[in-house]
């Protein structure tokens, strides 16, 4: 019986231990989010390096956690990618790295289908101006809505049509070719 109730106890322990939140870099990921009225669990997290720079840490939602970026880019349904801001970054660069992220990871062919909605991304971007430090930025997707930006809690700019086009964003940080290697394995819960 007492071996039974340790067990009980130290499955308990890690159930609560699963459940926590995690911090990185002093940005604090919840273990789990609601988008488009549907859970989502945190699948990783990690920090943006650029040169020598912490830029931002980011953590990924997702309905079903995976360590495979094949499969949470095959993923459907609501996601998210969640950014804490480590630094000031204005929105040219921020866009500049978004799209060269995409450029690295797309065929032209697959860029030029997504034209219009990597356009309207950068504008609503450039609408918000400045990240600064401190600042949590969201690109959320629900079918029902398309991608949005949300900056602080509040949804920015128009919503973006197209599963196909947050899978685009994703592969920014998922793709074979991520803006930072140790961001995709963090991300991939590694």
């Amino acid at each position: 019986m007492k071996r039974v109730l340790a067990a009980l106890f130290v499955s308990g322990l890690a159930t609560v231990a699963q459940a926590q939140a995690v911090e990185v870099e002093g940005v604090k990921f919840e273990p789990t989010v609601q988008v488009g009225g549907q859970p989502l669990q945190l699948n990783g997290a990690g920090v943006r390096t650029r040169l020598f720079f912490k830029v931002y840490a980011a953590g990924l939602y997702v309905a079903q956690k995976s360590n495979s970026p094949a499969a949470l880019l095959a993923q459907r349904g609501p996601r998210r990618v969640a950014i804490g801001m480590l630094r000031d970054v204005d929105a040219d660069t921020f866009v500049g790295a978004l799209n060269e992220g995409m450029k690295a990871n797309l065929s032209e062919k697959q860029l030029a289908g997504l034209k219009s909605q990597i356009d309207t991304l950068n504008a609503n971007f450039k609408a918000v101006g400045e990240a600064k430090k401190g600042d949590q930025i969201n690109f959320e997707f629900s079918p029902e809505v398309g991608t949005r930006l949300v900056v602080n809690g509040q949804p920015r700019g128009a919503a973006i049509a197209g599963e196909d086009f947050f899978e685009a964003v994703l592969r920014v940080w998922l793709g074979d070719k991520p803006v930072d290697a140790d961001l995709k394995k963090g991300m991939l819960g590694g």
